[in-house]
């Protein structure tokens, strides 16, 4: 009798639930379904930030004269259009001497590379190389594990770092604490230059008869000073925008000197 009773109970309780509350019901459970196929394919887009939330540092190591290079370059152009992610192109100049002078190619972006491979423990350097949030790297050309690294890289909030124009020829920087604990031996802090968008018709090597574009290409990397917590001002001169360097823009990135993450980073467009 209890068992007759309840499955009255039961069938009277689904008649009065209407069609529309039922849809949204399955239309719930689809997107359920859906996000779990996602994360187990790994297909999980960058979630952009909201104003005022912590840049995630993407670098890609890459030269004109690298054949696989192209498809990185591609990926790194959407991955600039994210929101809350700091894409920049640090070309390297240990394939200037393969048929081809890459013109962005820096000794800075080499040394730069050289450093995380000996981090790494990497026997060699390759291109095209991501370095995520400076703590994680990959091949530059698979676009869904990239983005997958992209979404689970550190929070860069522990510094919290403005940039301000003090006058045409000077830029202000000052760095404050953020959440957390202050890190072990410091941290480094970096003056990024960079010019919004360059390309290239590559005459000879690999690339040959290619038009390479590229975004925020790197002109100049430089170890301002270091920072050990608290509050911290520097004022150092702004780069000359010109028709050889580029230069529209700056980011300042303060690094952890131990584990190489990146603690803060912002930009600022320096464009006339």
């Amino acid at each position: 009798m209890i068992r007759r009773s309840l499955r009255r109970d039961w069938e009277r309780l689904l008649k009065r639930i209407s069609y529309g509350v039922m849809g949204r019901l399955i239309l719930h459970a689809s997107a359920v379904a859906l996000t779990a196929v996602m994360l187990s394919l790994r297909l999980v887009p960058v979630m952009p930030a909201a104003a005022g939330e912590p840049l995630t540092v993407v670098e890609l190591f890459t030269s004109q004269g690298c054949p696989r290079c192209p498809p990185a370059d591609a990926l790194l152009r959407e991955l600039a259009d994210e929101p809350g992610v700091l894409a920049l192109s640090v070309h390297v100049d240990y394939w200037d001497y393969l048929g081809w002078q890459d013109p962005f190619a820096t000794a800075e972006g080499t040394r730069r590379q050289r450093a995380y491979a000996d981090r790494f423990d990497l026997p060699y350097v390759y291109t095209p190389q991501m370095v995520i949030q400076g703590v994680t790297h990959l091949p530059g050309t698979d676009a869904s594990t990239v983005r997958h690294r992209i979404s689970e890289a550190p929070r860069a909030d522990r510094v919290s770092v403005t940039l301000n124009r003090r006058d045409p020829d000077d830029l202000s920087i000052n760095l404050s604490d953020g959440p957390g604990r202050n890190p072990d031996g410091g941290a480094d802090v970096w003056l990024v230059v960079f010019d919004r968008e360059r390309s290239t018709e590559v005459q000879s090597g690999h690339n040959a008869g290619s038009r390479l574009r590229h975004v925020n290409v790197v002109t100049e990397l430089r170890r301002l000073d270091t920072w050990d917590g608290g509050n911290h001002h520097l004022t150092v001169p702004l780069p000359v925008a010109d028709g050889n360097t580029g230069a529209t823009t700056v980011a300042v990135m303060v690094q952890a000197r131990e584990t190489g993450q990146i603690m803060g980073a912002t930009t600022l467009s320096i464009a006339p």
